[in-house]
């Protein structure tokens, strides 16, 4: 399956792993560009040494491209942004802050740069900046998300950017919806959810075992009214949560309250004072195997699906 992000980034499937915090470390990458899409490095939280070392680490598991997030608004971000270049990965997602100033630097260092856009004002903005590649993302994503869905963003943002590829993420979660998307006219999708339910992911069990239990329903946004809108689970620390926000206290409580949640939830396994980050296609997230394995069926689907449309008479 080759678009113009394969050709770009110089794998076999358009599929890219999202930068999860916590979750997205050298190993999780190495096996997602090992099965022939790219895997990702998330920096949420860690230290520049921590993102130095899992680079390192991820050159010594896989020969493939693969990419790093990163978080702009971290404080640590010019040391990130630095050991990056230094250390010289194939690409770089990038969000949570202003893109735009970082462009320049990262070409400069031959790393490929792809910000991430919640809207088509700044997926205009991106385009004319000069970056190599956008993924537009729908509030139906894990994890902290904008206003608009999916299929609202591919029908205002591919339009509107034709001279660079466009991956779409937000509830990609089986082979159908990389179909739909690439039948909407995306280069490429980016997964993060299908990929925490992988052998090679290192949430904690707890945590994957919810993601598999969970129905349609089980996913919440917390803070959304506030513009600090967090896709998880629902669980006690949720529900108080809301409460709070809904009293209306103010951000800087909220966000206290919130913080090292994502930890406790993903990777130590409290599934009630933590949270645990997930998309909302969650009735098709039913089993944990290998990111080979996952791969394989992914792309298995997505070619049934455009057959299926290829079928149909007009």
């Amino acid at each position: 399956m080759q678009t113009r992000i394969t050709e770009l980034l110089g794998i076999k499937y358009p599929v890219i792993q999202g930068g999860m915090a916590w979750t997205s470390d050298a190993n999780l990458a190495a096996a997602v560009s090992n099965a022939g899409g790219a895997g990702i490095i998330g920096t949420g939280g860690r230290s520049a040494e921590w993102v130095t070392e899992e680079i390192r680490r991820a050159k010594s598991l896989t020969d493939k491209p693969f990419g790093v997030n990163v978080m702009l608004m971290a404080p640590n971000v010019a040391e990130v942004i630095a050991t990056i270049c230094a250390e010289k990965v194939a690409f770089v997602t990038l969000g949570a802050g202003n893109p735009v100033p970082h462009i320049a630097t990262f070409q400069a260092a031959g790393i490929k740069v792809i910000p991430v856009v919640p809207n088509v004002k700044l997926a205009k903005r991106i385009e004319a900046a000069g970056a190599d590649a956008m993924v537009i993302e729908g509030m139906e994503a894990g994890g902290h998300i904008g206003k608009q869905t999916t299929m609202a963003l591919m029908e205002n943002v591919l339009p509107a950017v034709k001279s660079i590829p466009v991956i779409v993420a937000g509830g990609i979660s089986d082979g159908r919806a990389i179909a739909a998307a690439i039948l909407m006219g995306a280069e490429g999708v980016q997964m993060g959810s299908r990929f925490i339910l992988t052998t090679e992911c290192p949430a904690h069990a707890k945590a994957k075992e919810a993601i598999v239990a969970a129905t349609d329903t089980d996913s919440v946004t917390t803070g959304y009214s506030r513009n600090l809108g967090v896709r998880c689970l629902s669980n006690s620390f949720t529900t108080a949560y809301t409460a709070k926000e809904v009293a209306g206290v103010p951000n800087e409580e909220l966000m206290a309250m919130a913080t090292g949640t994502n930890r406790k939830g993903i990777l130590e396994g409290d599934l009630e004072k933590g949270t645990v980050m997930v998309g909302q296609s969650l009735n098709v997230l039913n089993d944990i195997f290998p990111c080979q394995q996952v791969m394989e069926r992914l792309i298995n689907e997505a070619k049934a699906a455009i057959e299926r449309v290829s079928k149909i008479k007009f």
